[in-house]
This record gives structure tokens, C-alpha cells and sequence, in this order.
């Protein structure tokens, strides 16, 4: 059946994507709201959320690869008529995504202070991460899980179950952010901290519950582990190879920038922290987009339709930058209202104020990235997008962060090493789609 190409089309799919997208940057910003205004240690308590927040993202975003490979591989079967024949995979890939989430939580919980250490957290501050990661590391099995399944609903052109769990997962947290950290007086005394951590913990579990709940119901996909290991499980692992370096490459940027920014003194720990979260909260919310082209990518090649293809990467590049642009307005004309949300620190809001003006001028720009970055996964070229980040991180974000440091810039110097990082990666992908699909649009 040849997919229509529309805005309808391309909406029906990006928007739901958007708001499932925007639910994982949405518990980190509650998270920071909340615990940046607790009464008591409310600066060590925004440090500490800032700084377990970036290392949890980093172990996610590198495991949770597989998401955006089981993504392409189905799609691009179900735009060849031949779904049928990967039936055995999505079981196989969630069990893989879960051995490899226990390894992991088994190999960091005990060697938890000198990770946050690492990261230049010291006294009140890390004894504040010990006890926030202690709790929320057991939510990273049940988050890849999600993943998976999310990754299987792409595949299947679907994006609005993977929106409801979302959506659950967030009024979940918020809610309980706000009886637990804060308390119910008669009912529960307040955690500050640490109910932040339980509220996003139980906030998981229900998403994972919810989640097991529709794929079974709502799909054929089994997840009844059944053997032979299937012949595409090894394209799907070098796949999620191929991303999970790329995603150590992508987190080396943002924890190099934790450590820079901790590195500075509390203040401005705390505005990264607000900062970061809301370039995060962008990319995601831009990245609706990405996923359209990523689900509809896939199924575009699966059925050789490069007219269509071709079509889609300049509809999906421009409804995303008309996006970023509204975003970027809405950030200017609130543009203390926003920090305040956030913190009322004079030093901390002085702080982000000073480098919030190039996190909204760059929004275009970076939205060529995190758009065809998403299509790219579709299309299967996880080789490419590693190479990418590879050169990115190190040829343009860390030279650029180190200058910076040497020349003394502060905050700027980690926000205009991230503009440097985003240029590079952006630039090197609309090269890449020209110098491969244009021929391959001429030839058909």
C-alpha cells in the first residue's frame, strides 16, 4: 500500500510522538522545579537532581538504543509486506534490553560515590546524590523496558499508545512529586529529596505496567521468549551498537559539561541544571518530528519509495523548524518567568540568565539535527550517525569546551561548545541524505 506524505500524515504520527517524546524531559523538569524550591537545602538539593539526572540520562540514552533499531528494522518489513517474518524479534530484544539494564545497575550501585566524585560533587552535594541515585537506579530496568515496547509501536506506524504511557507516567509524577516531596500535612511528612526520587520511581513502574498491558492488548507481538535466536537479531544488536557507541560520544559531551559547570561552584551547577533540562525539554518536543521521519523513513526504503522519501526530510525539516521558532518565542517573552519557575537563588537565576539567550537563538539550528537525526535511525544508518557524533564530540565539543576554560568563559563557554556540537552534527546529515538519496531519487 504506497504511504501518503502529507501534513495530516506526517502530524497524525509527530504530534503524539511529541508528547510521548517530551514526558522523559518533563519528569526531569518537574523534578527540578519542585526540588530547586524545597524549604530546606533547596540549592545542594538542585545540584545533587542535576547531577544524578545527567548520569541517569547517560546510562538510558546509551542502553536505550535498541528502541530506535527494533523501530527501523519493523518498519521497514511492514513497508516490504513482510511483517510476518519478524514475529520472534521484539521478545528477543526486550530480553536483551533487560539483561543488559541488570548488568548495569549491578555494576554502578556500589561504586556510587566514586561515580558522582567523578563529577566533582563534594560534601553536602554528593551525599545528596548517593541517596537520590540509590533509589532512582531501580527505575532504569523498568524505563528501557518502556522503551522497547515504544520502539515496537513505532514500528507498527503507532504512536499513540506510546503517548498515553506517557502521558500516565507524567501526571503520575507530578503528583506525587508534589505529595512527597512537599508532604500532605496529617498524611505524609515531607522527603524533599528523596520523595523526588520515589515519585519518579513509582512513576516508572506504573508507565512499565501500563505499557506490558496495551502491547498485549492492543498488538499480535508476543513477548513469549521463543528459540532460534532470529537472523535479524544480529542486525538489530550491531545497530544498537552502532548507537550505543554514538550515545557514549553523546553523553561524553553533556557529562564533560555536568563536570565543567560543578566545577564553577554551586550557582552554576544550578543554572545547568535548569538550562540543560530545557534545551532537553526542546529537543524532545522537536523531536516529533525526528520520530514521524524515523517511522515513516523506515517504511518509505522498506518499499523503495525515494520520491516519497526525499519529500518527507524537507516536510519533517521545516514543520520542525517552525516549531523551534515558536518555541524560541515563547522563550523570549517569558523569559524570566521561566527561571523563576525553576529557583528563586538570585545567584543561580543571575546565572541562567546569562546563557539562556543562546539556548533560544540556537533552537533553528539544532532542530536540523534532531530531525534528520531521527529519520536516520529509520533509514537504518546507525554507522553513520556514530561517525557523526564521534567527530562532533570530539573534534568540535571539547576542543571548544576546553578553549573555553582556558579563556575563562564561564557558562558560555559550555552553551557555545554545545551551538559548535550541534552545527557539526546538522551540517554533516543534510550532506550525507543529498550525497546518497538524490541519486537514488534520479535513478527512480
Amino acid at each position: 500500500m504506497k504511504t501518503t506524505i502529507s501534513f495530516k500524515s506526517i502530524n497524525n504520527l509527530a504530534i503524539p510522538a511529541t508528547i510521548a517524546g517530551i514526558a522523559e524531559p518533563l519528569l526531569s523538569i518537574t523534578d527540578t522545579a519542585i526540588v530547586g524550591n524545597i524549604p530546606v537545602d533547596g540549592l545542594e538539593s538542585l545540584a545533587a537532581a542535576g547531577i544524578v539526572g545527567s548520569f541517569l540520562s547517560m546510562l538510558i540514552w546509551i542502553l536505550g538504543q535498541t528502541r530506535s533499531a527494533i523501530s527501523a528494522i519493523l518498519s521497514q518489513y511492514l513497508g516490504a509486506g513482510k511483517l510476518d517474518d519478524v514475529k520472534k524479534l521484539p521478545a528477543q530484544a526486550i530480553f536483551l534490553n533487560l539483561a543488559l539494564s541488570a548488568i548495569i545497575l549491578i555494576s554502578t550501585i556500589f561504586i556510587i560515590e566514586e561515580i558522582f566524585m567523578l563529577l566533582n560533587a563534594s560534601g553536602k552535594i554528593l551525599d545528596y546524590c548517593i541517596k537520590y541515585y540509590s533509589i532512582r537506579v531501580w527505575g532504569f530496568p523498568l524505563t528501557l523496558f518502556v522503551f522497547a515496547i515504544m520502539g515496537i509501536f513505532r514500528g507498527l506506524q503507532n504512536t499513540v499508545w506510546p503517548m498515553v504511557i506517557a502521558i500516565v507516567g507524567a501526571i503520575v509524577n507530578v503528583l506525587l512529586d508534589l505529595a512527597l516531596v512537599y508532604g500532605i500535612e496529617g498524611l505524609i511528612n515531607p522527603m524533599y529529596l528523596e520523595g523526588a526520587a520515589w515519585a519518579s520511581l513509582i512513576a516508572q513502574a506504573i508507565m512499565a505496567i501500563l505499557a506490558f498491558i496495551l502491547l498485549i492488548t492492543k498488538t499480535d507481538v508476543s513477548l513469549k521468549l521463543k528459540l532460534p535466536i532470529h537472523s535479524e537479531l544480529k542486525r538489530l544488536v550491531i545497530m544498537s551498537l552502532n548507537l550505543f557507541v554514538r550515545a557514549i560520544a553523546l553523553n561524553t559531551a553533556l557529562i564533560l559539561a555536568v563536570r565543567e559547570a560543578t566545577a564553577l561552584g554551586d550557582q552554576y551547577i544550578g543554572a545547568h541544571t535548569i538550562a540543560i533540562n530545557l534545551w532537553l525539554f526542546a529537543a524532545f518536543f522537536i523531536d516529533g518530528y525526528g520520530a514521524a521521519g524515523n517511522i515513516l523513513g523506515g517504511k518509505l526504503l522498506g518499499a523503495k519509495d525515494y520520491k516519497n522519501l526525499w519529500f518527507l526530510a524537507k516536510k519533517i525539516t521545516k514543520y520542525g523548524i517552525i516549531v523551534s521558532l515558536a518555541l524560541m518565542l515563547i522563550g523570549f517573552i517569558f523569559y524570566y518567568p521561566i527561571g523563576t519557575f525553576f529557583s528563586k537563588e538570585p545567584p543561580v537565576l543571575e546565572s541562567f540568565y546569562t546563557i539562556f539567550i543562546i539556548i533560544l537563538i540556537g533552537l533553528p539550528l539544532h532542530t536540523i539535527a534532531f530531525v534528520l537525526d531521527g529519520l536516520f535511525k529509520g533509514l537504518g544508518e546507525m554507522k553513520y550517525l556514530r561517525k557523526v557524533q564521534l567527530a562532533a564530540t570530539f573534534l568540535g565539543f571539547i576542543p571548544t569546551l576546553f578553549m573555553g576554560k582556558y579563556l575563562h568563559w564561564g557558562l558560555y563557554g559550555i552553551w557555545i561548545a554545545f551551538s559548535v556540537w550541534m552545527l557539526i552534527r546538522g551540517g554533516t546529515l543534510v550532506w550525507k541524505f543529498n550525497q546518497k538519496f538524490r541519486p537514488l531519487l534520479q535513478k527512480h
